[in-house]
């Protein structure tokens, strides 16, 4: 049995892992704010379960097994998210927390009902991919919108990070996955962005939101 703060430096060293594949005891430390003796006695338990790759002074690793794991729980999270948004009425902006709760049921007959009610989506509120009940996970190469430029046309497709924060803003000027955006100009001092989609015409997008906002490009 996996504990539920053992879940938790699991999550957390698969999102830092995601890109590079490993990461440091000290990123790890200040992502969970945590003092780094824990986290190195966590590793070096989670280490004998065969989850981490664990060698004093150097990069940490999940193994197959430990990245399998985060996975489940990454799935269960965003399962949880979805059916909240779905079948309960929860904004995407509220969700984040009660997630972080529902994630700890050990209960694969639980979620797997709950992937059923749902149509068996494959990405979370926020575009995040759901693991399927291996692990599996599909990422797709989305670009930023940031990076976009006058006159392309995208469809916004997914938020990372998100914060609660980012979410209500983007409640505020209406804007939801799916939406097709127009970019209308880019500021060349700032590189924020004036954009049209559904009945809104020409927000200001500042480049800091724009960084955080996954489009797929339509045409241009």
């Amino acid at each position: 049995m996996i504990s539920q703060t053992e879940e938790n430096y699991l999550k957390a060293l698969f999102a830092l892992t995601s890109t590079k594949g490993e990461a440091s005891v000290n990123e790890l430390s200040k992502m969970l704010d945590i003092k780094m003796p824990t986290v190195n006695g966590m590793m070096k338990r989670l280490s004998e379960k065969d989850f981490v790759i664990y060698e004093s002074y150097k990069p940490l690793k999940l193994t197959e097994k430990g990245r399998k794991e985060a996975s489940l729980i990454i799935r269960k999270h965003r399962l949880t998210e979805m059916y909240l948004v779905e079948k309960m009425g929860f904004g995407w902006e509220e969700v984040h927390d009660i997630a972080e709760q529902i994630e700890h049921i050990q209960s694969p007959a639980f979620f797997a009902k709950m992937d059923e009610i749902l149509g068996f989506p494959e990405v979370d509120p926020h575009g995040s991919p759901i693991p399927d009940e291996n692990g599996k996970v599909i990422v797709k190469d989305f670009d930023r919108l940031s990076d976009c430029e006058s006159g392309d046309v995208v469809k916004f497709m997914a938020v990372k990070p998100s914060s609660e924060e980012l979410l209500k803003f983007l409640n505020s000027r209406e804007l939801v996955l799916g939406a097709v955006i127009t970019i209308q100009s880019v500021e060349l001092f700032d590189k924020s962005m004036s954009v049209n989609y559904a009945h809104r015409e020409m927000e200001v997008l500042s480049n800091m939101v724009c960084e955080k906002l996954l489009v797929e490009r339509v045409a241009k």
